[in-house]
């Protein structure tokens, strides 16, 4: 299994790039991250709020993306 997680996890950073460039001008997109979904990997959208939500794609590259409404991030 090992072999396996290595190898998917560098044809996700891939995904990520794809979804990344696809989304990360949208308004309300404030970041992607490759995360976990119910225990499985997949790829992650954080948006400022739902309407932005509506938006993102439900899968790149057969890889499931789940997207979170965090609200806007404000630096400290």
């Amino acid at each position: 299994m090992g072999a396996k997680f290595l190898g998917d996890v560098g044809d996700m950073k891939g995904a990520l790039g794809k979804l990344t460039k696809a989304v990360i001008d949208h308004p309300g997109v404030t970041g992607t991250a490759i995360g976990l979904s119910k225990g499985k990997p997949c790829l992650k959208v954080y948006v400022k709020d739902r309407l932005a939500a509506s938006k993102i794609p439900a899968r790149v590259d057969g890889y499931h993306v789940e997207v979170e409404v965090t609200g806007t991030f404000q630096r400290r």
